[in-house]
């Protein structure tokens, strides 16, 4: 159960990351209350899935599955340029997240 919950976890990490840019400086009420959800709702199940498994794998690959996605959507959706080095970096925190896995054991 813990990595599904990691899994949760990191889906309400990319919606909070897309609503917090549709809040508008919180001048957006639903996409604030989304916002606000789900910061609760990803940190609730990292929360659960940290019973289970070390911080120090769990908490990278929460935040790279987040940022992954944020950067996937924020291309798809709003626009933003997916250049060369944007992809490299991208793909640098994959290697670096599967090397603290692979270390973990």
């Amino acid at each position: 159960m813990a990595w599904f919950y990691l899994g949760l976890a990191a889906v309400f990490e990319v919606t909070f990351a897309m609503s917090m840019k549709y809040a508008d400086g919180f001048t957006n009420v639903r996409a604030t209350v989304v916002t606000v959800v789900a910061v609760i709702a990803g940190i609730g199940f990292l929360t659960l899935a940290l019973r289970d498994l070390p911080v120090s794998v769990a908490y990278p690959i929460w935040t790279a599955v987040g940022t992954l996605g944020t950067v996937a959507l924020g291309y798809a959706f709003l626009g933003e340029a997916l250049t060369p080095l944007k992809v490299l970096s991208a793909l640098a925190i994959v290697a670096g997240v599967a090397g603290l896995k692979i270390s973990a054991g």
